[in-house]
């Protein structure tokens, strides 16, 4: 790739893909600011106590999620509004539109999503303050990352319903995590973790296994 003749509906595309691309093309820079400019007015109103269906619509555009809200105080708002995840803010994205999250999700405050790649948080799942996902890399050759000027790069996350996070932890790119995980609180996860265990360390390594087959069974 030369940065200096990029097609950039292709450099797009590999940076979905998790492949090399140029960060600072203007149409990136562009979805950036975007995100930046939404979870800033987030932020502010977060933290300034405004009203629920506020929060949900401010959410909505950090996500780009156009899907429109019934109409306030009608019958359907209240399950409506229940869909979106609670966020205690400050929050940071990089683009936010990379990113997909479940009904009943909860968010403490001063999260990070590196959004390079696809982010997926399944329903249900909980997540401590100060946690970061990071979906997104650099070539560790120095000659090839080049500071700014040269290609970055992104792997996939993907978390599993009904998990808990405690404070501060990194999941770091292209990790997936099963169902019904809890990762202790400072945990760093490098790699995949199985259905149903409690993991924690740096890096995080299974501490225990759930014993949980009759009630899957029950589902």
């Amino acid at each position: 790739m030369d940065p200096k003749n990029l097609d950039l509906a292709e450099n797009r595309r590999r940076m979905l893909a998790g492949e090399l691309y140029y960060a600072f093309t203007p149409d990136l820079t562009a979805d950036r600011t975007r995100c930046k400019v939404a979870c800033g007015v987030y932020n502010v109103q977060n933290a300034s106590g405004a009203p629920r269906r506020k929060l949900v619509e401010l959410w909505k555009d950090i996500l780009g999620d156009t899907t429109p809200l019934p109409a306030p105080d009608s019958p359907e708002e209240e399950a409506a509004l229940n869909k979106y995840p609670w966020v205690d803010g400050p929050i940071k994205f990089d683009y936010g539109i990379h990113c997909k999250i479940g009904t009943e999700v909860y968010i403490n405050s001063n999260c990070t999503f590196l959004d390079t790649c696809l982010i997926t948080i399944g329903s249900r799942t909980l997540i401590g303050p100060n946690c970061s996902f990071y979906a997104a890399t650099h070539p560790t050759d120095p000659f090839v990352r080049n500071g700014l000027r040269g290609p970055e790069g992104g792997k996939p996350i993907t978390i599993g319903e009904d998990c808990w996070f405690g404070g501060s932890v990194v999941v770091c790119p292209g990790v997936t995590i099963g169902r019904g995980v809890t990762v202790g609180a400072g945990s760093v996860v490098t790699k995949d973790v199985e259905d149903f265990v409690v993991v924690a360390g740096n890096p995080a390594r299974v501490i225990k296994r759930l014993d949980v087959a009759d009630k899957v069974a029950k589902e």
